[in-house]
């Protein structure tokens, strides 16, 4: 009987363990092993990242993709990621990378460390296209505007209308949309977005005036990780050198968006 119960309690104290093991692979904590990139986007930034058929694709994929290649890992992508919790899954360590168009400032710096910049662009106004009554920043001051949440945008718009005048969306299409419905008079967004959903969504919006402001976007590693840090610059730097990043930017744009 008494080696029975000592059985018994073995085999318990086994289902225990691997139950504690299945948990913890089932809440993602650990970014990539030596032979996986795990990198994560929002997965509603058309066409950095999105829904296509149920599969996330976009350049910020196929970048990262290519950086796992040329760093001898096995890409592994966590989307569609809330964009405002991103960079704090990222300190948390449930990502290797953040892959996900975030514009280098320092307030992020603090957070995080950035890659060289793997492309720039810059903050566009959009109005509806019957909207003549905003034609530049100056006509902004009060304007209802619309933008991302936890993006660059946000506090550009704060500063331009006000923070009681500024309506924050998970994705830039839903804001543009909003647009042609009257409930916002503006939205401030990457002028890349904003273009490309104007070509290809038909929606009766335009853009208004000059860039607001011009961003340089980075990856994002954890603080002090600068042995990846190291390698992704190395690959992003191949990648140009050879002519693979043109041609990954020439997939999804009319023209190489470095800006170099």
């Amino acid at each position: 009987m008494k080696r029975t119960w000592k059985w018994i309690i073995l085999a318990a104290l086994v289902v225990a363990a691997l139950a504690l093991v299945g948990c913890n692979d089932a809440d993602g904590d650990a970014a990539g092993d030596a032979e996986t990139f795990v990198f994560a986007n929002s997965g509603a930034y058309k066409p950095f990242s999105f829904d296509q058929g149920g599969e996330i694709v976009g350049f910020d994929v196929d970048i990262a993709n290519e950086i796992a290649d040329r760093i001898g890992r096995t890409p592994e992508m966590v989307s569609p990621v809330p964009f405002d919790t991103l960079i704090q899954g990222l300190r948390d360590g449930r990502y290797d990378a953040l892959v996900a168009s975030h514009g280098i400032t320092e307030e992020r710096r603090e957070q995080v460390d950035f890659s060289r910049p793997y492309y720039r662009s810059g903050a566009q106004t959009f109005v509806a296209v019957d909207n003549d009554t905003i034609t530049s920043a100056a006509d902004l001051e009060g304007a209802r505007i619309g933008v991302v949440k936890a993006s660059t945008y946000l506090a550009l718009a704060e500063d331009i209308t006000g923070e009681g005048n500024v309506t924050t969306y998970e994705s830039d299409v839903v804001a543009l949309q909003d647009l042609t419905t009257g409930r916002l008079d503006a939205v401030i967004t990457d002028k890349l977005v904003g273009f490309i959903a104007m070509e290809e969504s038909g929606l009766a919006i335009k853009a208004v005036g000059d860039v607001l402001e011009e961003d340089e976007m980075g990856i994002a590693v954890q603080k002090g990780d600068t042995e990846l840090l190291d390698a992704i610059n190395a690959a992003l730097e191949e990648m140009i050198a050879d002519g693979t990043y043109e041609e990954i930017s020439l997939r999804w744009f009319p023209e190489n968006i470095l800006g170099e």
